[in-house]
C-alpha cells in the first residue's frame, strides 16, 4: 500500500511541474524543488496513511519568543499547515499532514500552495529575522 500512495503522490507532483530533486520509494519519501514556488529541498513523507509535508525555512535563535508569539499569529493566515518550531525551538518549518486515503491532486497542491503564499506574504518579515544579528 505504501508504494500505491508513493507513487500516487509522486504522480501528482510530476503533474504539478514540481522537480523531484529526492526519492526514496522503500522509505515512502520524496524531495521537491520548485524555486519559483519557494518549494527548496520541500520533503514529503508518506507514513502510513498520512503524508508529512515539511519544509526547513530558516534557523531561529530558541530564545527569541517575540518570533515565536508571531509565529502563532501568522498561522492564523495559512489556509493549509502552519510554521512550527523543532523541539529545540532553533529551526522555523512549514509542515502539513494529509490523509494519504482519500488525497486528490488539489488538495495535495492546496498545501504547496498554502506553503508558496505564507512565505510570499511574510517574506519581509521572515528575512528581518534572518538578518537579525542576535538570531543563532
Amino acid at each position: 500500500m505504501l508504494l500505491n500512495y508513493f507513487d500516487k503522490v509522486k504522480d501528482y507532483l510530476l503533474e504539478m511541474g514540481h522537480d523531484i530533486v529526492k526519492e526514496d520509494a522503500a522509505e515512502g519519501i520524496l524531495v521537491v524543488t520548485n524555486q519559483s514556488r519557494g518549494l527548496m529541498n520541500t520533503i514529503l513523507d508518506c507514513e502510513g496513511e498520512i503524508l508529512i509535508i515539511e519544509q526547513h525555512i530558516m534557523d531561529l535563535n530558541p530564545d527569541n519568543s517575540k518570533a515565536h508569539k508571531r509565529l502563532l499569529q501568522l498561522n492564523r493566515n495559512l489556509v493549509h499547515g502552519a510554521f512550527v518550531l523543532t523541539e529545540d525551538a532553533c529551526m522555523l518549518l512549514f509542515r502539513d499532514t494529509l490523509q494519504l486515503s482519500n488525497l486528490d491532486l488539489n488538495e495535495l497542491e492546496g498545501s504547496l500552495n498554502a506553503l508558496s503564499v505564507g512565505l510570499i506574504e511574510n517574506t519581509d518579515e521572515l528575512l528581518s529575522w534572518a538578518s537579525d544579528k542576535t538570531l543563532a
